[in-house]
């Protein structure tokens, strides 16, 4: 099976929607599977929030990136690291890692497949034409061409409740 060619122009509706959600309080409910990243966009140099879906392994996130290296977001990390992060109604400053080893890639993506097999599965069936339970060798495959981000918290994590009224640049 062939992987169909998905249109990433669809997800920006849908990131609006999670910032929207957010917006309006609902970040404890969404943000059990969504976060909102913030990155330092390489050019313009303005704050740029990202939703992404995310794992808590340790006491670190990890975020797999669809497009890889070719993504705004993950450019902007390559650019500058240090980044945003407000999950539920916590917000935290971290150091971002762009991990491009195919190993590690396989370790994540069991991970996630352990932890979500449904929509991970589907994910695998119907982005990369790989089965939905792919074997270890075709997740090394597949991470031979993909990425993802591991951001190391380096602050406190402090709750939403508490920032500043006026920290307009925080997510």
């Amino acid at each position: 099976m062939k992987p169909t060619a998905f249109d990433f122009s669809k997800m920006k509706n849908i990131q609006k929607i999670h910032r929207f959600l957010y917006a309006i309080g609902l970040g404890p409910i969404i943000g059990k599977i969504i976060l909102l990243l913030t990155t330092t966009g390489r050019k313009s140099g303005k704050k740029r929030v990202t939703p992404l879906q995310y794992e808590i392994i340790g006491s670190d996130y990890y975020v797999g990136a669809a497009r890889g290296l070719k993504a705004d977001w993950v450019r902007n990390i390559q650019a500058s690291p240090q980044v945003g992060i407000r999950v539920g109604a916590k917000w935290f400053e971290g150091t971002a890692e762009i991990v491009t080893d195919a190993s590690r890639f396989a370790d994540f993506l069991e991970v996630r497949l352990e932890r979500h097999p449904h929509m991970i599965g589907l994910i695998m069936e119907k982005a990369h034409g790989l089965p939905r339970r792919p074997s270890r060798t075709q997740l090394e495959e597949l991470g031979k061409s993909e990425v993802f981000i591991i951001v190391h918290p380096d602050t406190l994590i402090r709750v939403n409740s508490e920032r500043l009224s006026g920290d307009s640049n925080q997510p």
